[in-house]
């Protein structure tokens, strides 16, 4: 369904694309107020370079705000409480219908609070914006790149991979596993080729495996990250539609542990308490008999976890070994990818003790030996 305002066409958003928009808004919500309260960091930069009108219909035909306008109210709001530091968000998109429209609806620039808007290439954007970069400064950027298609241009992209801030990229999978083997033209090539950084005949061999181009996009942000100092942290969220099918991942990137912890605490929330919106039908709650290892388990769906992977992973883990330290437990957790610690203790220790009968302390667990 589509209608137009101010002569501008006006998407439907899908349940799963406003899930998205609620994930970024409540992410943004706590990281803006954890690094305004960081006496190092002076200001905050948030880029949505490839924005639209951020208006939409939901399937009802009700008007929802995309990203860059939930954004705009939330730090508008923000920094009302920090006279003392400053937030600039930057919105592009090539049309200037959209860029037009969407003024209509952001809030007003204060002292300590700028919106800057543009049209045009939000790669030219970034790397416009890159220059400004320095290690030096107090400022931190959180980057969205989200395209409706599998285009990703890594020379506008690399900078903020190696700068203090986040990044957040819409890896649209189904374009790339629907039109890999299928393009002919040269530009389309190309595309898919800038994309993966990965010639298109070995592109096609890929097929349908989905794990294989998450895997490509993992590898190239490793490699782009191969000169800094440090840990890097890459978090990946699968984003289904009403049948189910994988439509986009959403990757997380950033050098500090307190992003990654913070962003797969949001993601879970948003999602009720598990890690995509992926209907499985019950099957999560199904046992089966592992002959490897002579036990019943239940079902794991890498694309949909529950808390009760988190347990099995963590029992797993320390199986046997007794008073492991709780902090060793959540600091193990939370460099996982996916899995959270924090927001989901309490219902990780009472999976540890109902399904393994494990004895849970004060500040350690002894895990029996009980599978």
């Amino acid at each position: 369904m589509k209608y137009k305002m101010s002569d501008v066409e006006i998407d439907e958003a899908k349940p799963h694309t406003i899930k998205k928009f609620e994930l970024i808004e409540e992410y943004v919500k706590s990281w803006a107020q954890k690094l305004l309260n960081y006496s190092e960091c002076t200001e905050i930069i948030f880029i949505d370079c490839m924005c639209n009108s951020g208006i939409y219909l939901n399937q009802k035909g009700q008007e929802v705000y995309g990203t860059p306008i939930r954004i705009s109210n939330v730090l508008a709001e923000v920094m009302k409480q920090y006279p003392k530091k400053k937030a600039r968000v930057y919105l592009n998109d090539f049309s200037n219908k959209k860029i037009d429209l969407l003024k209509t609806k952001l809030p007003s620039n204060a002292p300590n609070f700028e919106i800057i808007t543009s049209c045009g290439d939000g790669n030219d954007l970034l790397k416009q914006i890159a220059t400004e970069l320095s290690n030096q400064s107090k400022y931190h950027y959180l980057l969205v790149y989200d395209p409706y298609k599998a285009e990703l241009d890594w020379n506008a992209i690399e900078p903020f991979l190696n700068y203090w801030g986040e990044v957040i990229i819409n890896h649209m999978l189904s374009d790339s596993i629907r039109g890999v083997s299928l393009a002919r033209r040269d530009d389309v090539i190309e595309r898919y080729e800038q994309t993966y950084l990965t010639d298109i005949r070995e592109l096609i061999l890929f097929g349908s495996d989905r794990k294989a181009f998450e895997n490509k996009i993992e590898e190239i942000i490793s490699l782009l990250k191969q000169n800094t100092y440090g840990e890097y942290y890459i978090a990946v969220f699968p984003f289904f539609n009403s049948k189910n099918a994988l439509v986009y991942n959403l990757v997380f990137c950033t050098n500090n542990i307190n992003g990654l912890k913070l962003f797969k605490k949001t993601a879970w929330k948003t999602f009720g308490g598990k890690s995509s919106m992926k209907d499985t039908h019950g099957d999560e709650n199904q046992l089966f008999f592992n002959f490897e290892e002579n036990t019943i388990a239940k079902k794991t769906d890498e694309y949909c976890y529950n808390v009760d992977d988190i347990v099995d992973y963590v029992q797993n883990r320390f199986w046997g070994q007794q008073n492991v330290a709780l902090d060793d437990i959540w600091r193990f957790l939370d460099v996982h990818p996916v899995f959270p610690a924090d927001g989901y203790k309490t219902e990780i220790k009472k999976g540890l003790k109902k399904v393994y009968g494990d004895v849970i302390g004060k500040k350690t667990i002894s895990f029996t030996d009980r599978r």
